[in-house]
């Protein structure tokens, strides 16, 4: 049976850091946040602002559109988290998906509107990721070309980021798991432990953490005290098939020296 949170439980404290509107935390994101940081997560595009459109700049890091052009040409607010993660776990998504949460849950549009779990992403990429889970992957071709590392397996629903970005997503999803309540299988826990000592936390990311926390009232702790030894809770393993956490683990590390230090690419 699928574990779901009722609205009055997802989040400890609600007088703080709430964001009552995706469409609002998007605006100040653009205009507040990456005003004078103009970077596309996961490819590191440069955007620029045309009239009230942020558009890619795709010749700034080789990037080859792989299907859809209108996307591909301009820049969305990706969740980090996918919608479907933390809202599947609420009821008010199993009475109506994503539509009926943000008519009928202010808990939903939270965690929709969270400017923590947003960023900047060209947007055929933000597409193609949909809601695939976070895996490590291996021999998948570049599909926007050979400078931009996002892998995507669309047969499997999985996709691998480039391992410059690992540490973010992984303090991202352990904010969104502990601000919210949320469960999550322990090998992808266990894998965003790994990946979160691989990349730690640099100068933008507590930049970034400190404009949002002035806006939002609240900051990511796992970006303001960084630190290695994150705990797994909260685990629901209902996923057939998984690798053992630790396994997972050490293929996260291996395949990251493999990457650093032998890979051509």
């Amino acid at each position: 049976m699928a574990f779901m949170l009722s609205s009055t439980a997802v989040m400890a404290n609600s007088s703080e850091g709430e964001m009552k509107s995706f469409r609002t935390a998007k605006k100040l994101l653009a205009e507040k946040v990456y005003h004078d940081h103009r970077l596309a997560f996961y490819s590191g595009c440069r955007f620029r602002k045309y009239q009230k459109r942020l558009m890619p700049v795709l010749s700034s890091c080789g990037y080859k559109i792989r299907k859809n052009e209108t996307r591909a040409k301009r820049i969305e607010w990706e969740h980090v988290m996918p919608a479907w993660v933390f809202g599947h776990q609420l009821r008010c998504w199993q009475n109506g998906g994503r539509e009926n949460c943000k008519d009928n849950d202010p808990q939903f549009r939270t965690m929709e509107g969270d400017m923590h779990n947003l960023v900047p992403a060209i947007g055929e990429i933000n597409g193609d990721r949909s809601n695939f889970s976070f895996r490590m992957l291996e021999g998948e071709p570049r599909i926007y070309g050979e400078n931009i590392n996002m892998e995507v397996d669309f047969k499997g629903r999985d996709v691998e980021p480039p391992d410059e970005v690992w540490g973010d997503i992984a303090r991202t999803y352990f904010y969104m798991r502990d601000r919210y309540g949320l469960r999550l299988s322990s090998s992808q826990q266990k894998l965003m432990q790994s990946w979160n000592k691989l990349d730690p936390v640099d100068q933008w990311e507590i930049e970034r953490n400190q404009r949002i926390a002035k806006i939002q009232g609240n900051d990511n702790p796992y970006v303001s005290n960084y630190r290695t030894d994150i705990a797994v809770k909260n685990s629901s393993d209902s996923q057939a098939g998984e690798l053992s956490p630790a396994l997972l683990a050490l293929l996260a590390i291996l395949y990251w020296v493999y990457r650093r230090f032998f890979s051509k690419n």
